[in-house]
């Protein structure tokens, strides 16, 4: 094993490391990844919030036991995978050892060490661009055709774990256009390579016609509910933060790929930063959809970096170079993870603060950040609906009908009942049993909406009883309320059919 094996493996054990270090068992998972391993059990070619690519992983963890261990190892491995794209960018760039030491110390210490602490999407998302922009400097180093079908490959992947890939491709066509590189649009396999991601896709996008296309109802939503929430300030801010300690490499990357001679084949990457980043403003993406862009100018970067101070004095440097990253992450580990408990968070709070770290969706400050409160009381929830459902003499005639998906999801994770919960929310939509006569109801019900749940839905039952609450006072979900209706005096199946139907109805006519 020569050296540079050695370094990349302490590197990818590392990685494996931190990502398992870095969160305090205080915490449970966060409300996205109860859903997400829900879609195991509802195996499709889409969902209404997001394409089939996460309930396939989903599925591999259920087969493996579905444990925590392992909804946390696929993120962590897909940001090892990132890592080793970068690794493997810097090679191909020739790049020396230092240049592979400096490129896998800011991708290490980044942003990705809390994005791949989530099971969702994006950490996936993060590996699809970056491969996809190492499979093009591939193609422009050797211009093999044979890359531009690895390209079509990872893309139909991408767009199949999360649409915002779309946006990789909307700034690289018109980078493309602009330079000389053009001249790919002259060869029959670019067509080839694009039927063939379009033939990927194809049941995707078939699953949204037959659904009268969901992602514009979920677009209108997001738009409505969160986007409008997003200001340039803030965006911009989280650009730098997302690789502070890697911030001087990138934009080192940035001007070797516009100006440095042994990079002139890779001008269209300059094009194709401003492109991507002016059309993430245009639409006021949340300022986590660009993180896919940058662990490649981190190859570039360290590549160039490398160059320049390899000889006289600038030599010096180099030790100063690679404890920038160490440096600035050391205050970035205090407060970008969930490794410390809620109540000294609250008690420490100015540095949250000033980070934005506090600032959720709706565009106020909260006691914890967003990601943080979301991973908390849903054992809890779980726990006291398993209780109340034990108590019910026919528990199968009974329906649990949540708020929200985290509800709905976190009551089935952590069950020992085997409740199926269910909602109007989210894909819990599509996946209600009507086929089982219901008589009995457990609702679970937000604490802001929880107030006229007794007086409105108590007349059509036997007997009502409130059963418990989340106490939890820092997670996201404090105060839902857990209901309890039994011995139904209308028909339940009937009532919940036309609750959907209204709702699918909704999707339909947005």
């Amino acid at each position: 094993m020569n050296k540079k094996t050695f370094i990349l493996i302490g590197f990818i054990i590392l990685k494996f490391a931190l990502q398992y270090i870095l969160l305090s068992p205080e915490y449970d998972l966060q409300r996205d990844e109860y859903l997400h391993l829900d879609q195991a059990n509802h195996l499709a070619w889409g969902y209404l919030s997001v394409p089939p690519v996460t309930s396939w992983f989903s599925y591999i963890i259920l087969l493996l036991g579905n444990s925590v261990f392992w909804v946390k190892f696929f993120p962590a491995l897909f940001g090892v995978l990132t890592l080793l794209i970068v690794w493997k960018t810097i090679e191909l760039l020739k790049g020396n050892l230092y240049a592979l030491i400096l490129g896998a110390l800011c991708v290490l210490l980044s942003c990705l060490l809390r994005l791949n602490m989530l099971y969702q999407p994006n950490s996936f998302d993060v590996l699809c661009w970056t491969a996809i922009y190492y499979v093009l400097i591939q193609y422009l180093t050797s211009e093999n055709t044979k890359w531009l079908y690895y390209g079509a490959v990872i893309f139909a992947f991408g767009f199949l774990n999360k649409y915002n890939i779309v946006f990789l491709l909307l700034g690289l066509i018109p980078a493309i256009l602009l330079s000389k590189q053009r001249k790919i649009l002259a060869k029959k396999e670019f067509y080839f390579a694009l039927i063939l991601g379009l033939l990927l896709i194809l049941p995707n996008l078939y699953w949204q016609y037959s659904n009268h296309f969901p992602i514009v109802h979920h677009m209108k939503e997001l738009a409505e509910t969160q986007l409008v929430n997003v200001n340039l300030g803030d965006f911009l801010k989280e650009q730098v933060l997302f690789f502070i300690g890697g911030l001087f490499v990138i934009l080192a990357g940035l001007y070797a790929v516009l100006f440095y001679q042994p990079f002139k084949k890779f001008q269209l990457f300059f094009a194709s930063f401003v492109f991507t980043l002016l059309i993430f403003i245009y639409f006021k993406a949340k300022a986590y959809y660009a993180i896919g862009l940058y662990p490649i100018y981190l190859a570039f970067g360290s590549v160039f970096i490398s160059d320049i101070v390899s000889n006289g004095w600038k030599r010096f440097l180099k030790p100063i170079i690679i404890l920038i990253p160490v440096l600035l992450f050391i205050p970035i580990y205090q407060v970008a993870f969930p490794n410390k408990s809620p109540e000294y968070m609250v008690a420490h709070s100015e540095p949250y603060k000033k980070l934005g770290l506090l600032r959720w969706e709706d565009g106020k400050d909260h006691h914890l950040p967003q990601d943080f409160a979301d991973m908390l009381g849903w054992k809890e929830l779980a726990r006291k609906t398993d209780s109340l459902y034990a108590l019910l003499p026919n528990q199968k005639e009974t329906i649990v009908l949540c708020d929200n998906y985290g509800q709905a999801g976190a009551i089935n994770y952590y069950s020992k009942k085997g409740i199926k919960a269910v909602s109007f929310n989210a894909d819990y939509l599509n996946w209600f049993d009507l086929s089982i006569p219901y008589k009995n109801l457990i609702r679970i019900k937000d604490f802001e909406e929880n107030d006229k749940e007794m007086k409105e839905t108590s007349p059509y039952f036997e007997s009502a009883v409130i059963g418990g609450q989340v106490t939890n006072q820092y997670a996201r979900g404090y105060g839902a309320t857990i209901f309890v209706f039994t011995k139904a005096k209308i028909d339940i199946n009937k009532r919940l059919e036309q609750e959907i139907n209204e709702e699918k109805s909704d999707i339909i006519n947005d």
